[in-house]
């Protein structure tokens, strides 16, 4: 019999080990009459959104540009590492988030677009992240005060990416990138045991039935999970997640929340 690694913190993975939350685009209107959410980036792990219900858009900068992508039901948009994306709410926008290598997302793979001279402080970027606990209206002003704050730091990448200049926009990069760098070993250690050690195992179970050893359908089973936290203020909406072990985080505080 081949034997298959242990898939320690996995055990019950999502398809891929992927994050999964769903999401109502928030309707606060911003400083440029656009309401939505908190612009941000990942480091490391590519983003997808499936839209359930109403319509939208997310607008994205990138080294391809600005660009502003119809979201509607039925509609799929996915974004890579790097790629600055904003939440645009159009009406009864919905959305179901799938996050690749769920872990990494959680423990903070994720930097708001926050003016210049809050980046270069990583006390004063760490306070503007965070938020209260809880789901009421301190947290909802807070929510929004953050949300603003990454809005006016985009609308200026925005602006200069448009006009030819992707100077903020790398610079915005090598910030974020730095805001992140003591979490890296962290990150690897989730990795290991979540997309990486799933992705081991099939390939464990395709060296089993390469040999005739379809022994681990014998672990064959059935899952089931329902949302754990309702209403929650992410960076692009109001959020409902699941707290699946090794797939998705436990809730752990609003600072680190998506």
């Amino acid at each position: 019999m081949v034997s298959q690694p242990a898939q320690a913190g996995l055990p019950h993975p999502l398809p891929g080990a992927i994050g999964l939350s769903h999401l109502s685009a928030y309707d606060w209107e911003a400083a440029d009459g656009v309401c939505g959410g908190s612009p941000h980036l990942h480091l490391v792990c590519t983003e997808a959104y499936v839209v359930t219900g109403g319509r939208g858009a997310v607008q994205t900068l990138s080294p391809d540009g600005y660009r502003d992508i119809p979201l509607e039901a039925g509609s799929i948009a996915w974004f890579t590492p790097g790629t600055v994306h904003r939440m645009v709410q159009g009406g009864d926008l919905r959305i179901t988030v799938l996050m690749q290598n769920s872990g990494l997302p959680e423990a903070g793979d994720a930097v708001f677009t926050f003016p210049p001279e809050v980046l270069a402080d990583p006390d004063r970027y760490a306070a503007a992240a965070a938020l209260p606990p809880g789901t009421g209206p301190e947290t909802a002003a807070a929510a929004r005060r953050r949300r603003d704050l990454a809005v006016e730091g985009y609308l200026g990448l925005r602006e200069a990416l448009v006009a030819g200049d992707n100077g903020p926009y790398l610079e915005f990069q090598s910030a974020a990138a730095r805001i992140v760098r003591d979490k890296v070993p962290t990150w690897r250690k989730l990795w290991r045991k979540g997309a990486l050690a799933a992705a081991e195992s099939t390939g464990a179970q395709l060296d089993a039935l390469a040999a005739g050893d379809p022994a681990h359908l014998g672990e064959a089973t059935a899952y089931e999970a329902a949302p754990t936290r309702l209403g929650g203020f992410g960076m692009c909406g109001r959020r409902d997640e699941y707290a699946l072990p090794g797939t998705t985080l436990p809730y752990q505080g609003e600072q680190q929340e998506l």
